[in-house]
């Protein structure tokens, strides 16, 4: 993280004045967050994420981190095995770059995982149905790896903003719209500690059948003359994992509708049909 001798005017430095913040640069076509009061995150993962920022008792850069995020100042937003890569724009005219990196696990340890979640059908058949069940954290944590950054020390953060503050409202924009990307995508986490949703589905599918090991992964595999395979051809190899559909949450579709400059009580009319959605989906019989 870059430093400077510049800081926030409602940051207390002993009484000593320093000119209001600037105001940043709009831009057009930034990625913005979906949620537009009170909190950002909406599944149980991306919760936990947004736990580690809050827990670094960040202040009022908290709450212009996701001022940035809700206002789509985040021109870019990827993510690599152990590496987040973003561009913030701020009151300069060249955007910050902000980097969030996480150690990647190692081959050995993602041997490790899946045959972990290979022995068990239900992991699997829950990621193959692209559902990332709570119970997962519990399962690397028995391995010894931490799905989630704990602290502030499993986590590498840097942003080529003048604020010596670490994270600055930068890093934390990013952070809340890395939470709304898990919300969208869980497998993204995954993806993050080194294996995206295609890798890790394609190694746990050919794990249950037993096609290759987890750790002959990059060996050859045996071919088999179909001569000897005649009397077996037709029979399944495995049970088929029956895959359980995704719920979608009640008030999905509001998360999808453009901004409507429509309010009720001065509550975004989205945020008011919401609670008449939750309730209609708890009202409704059970499948």
């Amino acid at each position: 993280m870059s430093r400077g001798w510049g800081r926030d005017a409602d940051d207390d430095w002993g009484g000593r004045w320093y000119p209001p913040p600037s105001k940043p640069r709009a831009v057009e076509g930034g990625i913005k967050a979906r949620s537009r009061r009170g909190a950002i995150g909406q599944s149980w993962w991306s919760e936990r994420f947004i736990d580690v920022l809050e827990s670094f008792g960040m202040g009022t850069r908290l709450t212009r981190g996701k001022n940035y995020a809700r206002r789509g100042q985040v021109i870019d937003l990827e993510i690599e095995p152990g590496v987040v890569r973003a561009s913030v724009q701020g009151s300069r005219a060249r955007p910050y770059r902000v980097r969030i990196g996480l150690n990647a696990y190692s081959k050995d340890q993602w041997g490790k995982a899946l045959e972990a979640l290979a022995e068990d059908a239900w992991y699997t058949a829950k990621l193959l149905a692209g559902q990332m069940p709570e119970q997962i954290v519990d399962l690397f944590d028995s391995l010894g790896l931490a799905l989630f950054p704990s602290r502030a020390g499993d986590l590498s953060m840097d942003c080529s903003c003048p604020d010596w503050s670490v994270p600055c409202k930068h890093l934390a924009a990013v952070f809340y719209l890395l939470a709304e990307r898990f919300d969208d995508d869980p497998f993204a986490v995954l993806a993050w500690r080194g294996r995206d949703r295609e890798e890790l589905l394609t190694a746990l599918s050919a794990m249950r059948v037993g096609a290759v090991p987890a750790d002959r992964e990059d060996e050859p595999e045996a071919v088999t003359p179909l001569a000897d395979l005649l009397d077996s051809f037709w029979a399944s190899p495995a049970p088929l994992v029956r895959a359980t559909p995704a719920r979608t949450p009640p008030d999905a579709i509001l998360h999808q509708l453009p901004p409507i400059p429509l309010a009720a009580r001065h509550t975004p009319i989205a945020d008011a049909l919401r609670p008449a959605y939750q309730a209609a989906a708890t009202a409704a019989p059970a499948d």
